[in-house]
């Protein structure tokens, strides 16, 4: 079973529910819902109301309940996603979400002529890793790579924190990030790094298959992983602080390479 918590995460997963069911998805296939399906509300507030109102039309049910039996649904989450204000989706017979392979995702880019990737290397905090995830929704990244360890990979604190841009956005854990590197190279993609003392973001022209690596704040990419980069890029800035944030960083870089 799963249980999704959060405004904007249950109706970004409902309007996914709602695209697959249209075959507006990116397969062009229409999917039927699965079963089990189920809106559990403790009172009908105006953004709880918007909520139900799509639910019905997809014709999912929705059952008024005891707060109560909201806080035990949502006790099994992460703490960052136990708040549920008032609303819960469960989905009965859904595991946690699942990730696609790595080899998949690359295979179904290795095919298209543009292509963006974002590649986050031990980014630890999970609202970092949402407030990129949103951002590469709204700049059409094809695929986000997380490593498996050292990095924010809980995906329903992952859809609260990107306000339910994970439900749009294709998602992989990967075992190891120099691999995958290599991977997407072979599948055509030039590896950017976003660090300090690289080339300045205006004057690099940017591959049509391109994958930006993201380090950590405090360590920036591994070694190994830089070495795998076929640029460094940095943004210049005037403050007096060392750097951006890494999920403002990012945004910057992703808006850079879509304009052009």
């Amino acid at each position: 079973m799963r249980i999704i918590t959060g405004f904007h995460a249950i109706e970004e997963e409902l309007r996914v529910l709602e695209s697959n069911l249209e075959g507006k998805n990116s397969k062009g296939k229409k999917t039927p819902l699965p079963e089990g399906l189920t809106i559990l509300y403790a009172k009908p507030g105006p953004r709880v109301k918007k909520i139900l109102e799509l639910a019905g039309k997809l014709g999912i049910a929705a059952e008024e309940t005891d707060p109560k039996k909201l806080d035990a649904l949502a006790s099994a989450l992460p703490p960052l996603a136990r708040d549920h204000r008032g609303i819960v989706f469960q989905m009965a017979h859904a595991d946690e979400k699942a990730p696609l392979r790595l080899e998949d995702a690359i295979k179904q880019l290795a095919v298209k002529e543009k292509a963006i990737v974002i590649i986050l290397d031990s980014i630890t905090d999970p609202h970092n890793t949402g407030a990129i995830i949103r951002s590469a929704d709204q700049f059409g990244v094809d695929l986000v790579i997380i490593p498996e360890h050292r990095s924010a990979t809980d995906f329903e604190v992952i859809a609260r924190t990107s306000a339910g841009a994970s439900a749009w956005v294709p998602i992989v854990l990967a075992t190891n990030l120099v691999r995958a590197a290599e991977q997407l190279k072979e599948a055509g993609f030039w590896l950017y790094g976003a660090d300090a003392g690289g080339t300045p973001l205006g004057q690099l022209a940017f591959a049509d298959k391109a994958a930006v690596v993201m380090g950590s704040e405090g360590k920036g990419i591994a070694q190994l992983l830089s070495k795998k980069c076929d640029a460094i890029v940095s943004i210049p800035t005037r403050g007096r602080l060392d750097s951006l944030n890494v999920s403002v960083a990012a945004g910057v870089i992703l808006y850079e390479i879509t304009r052009k």
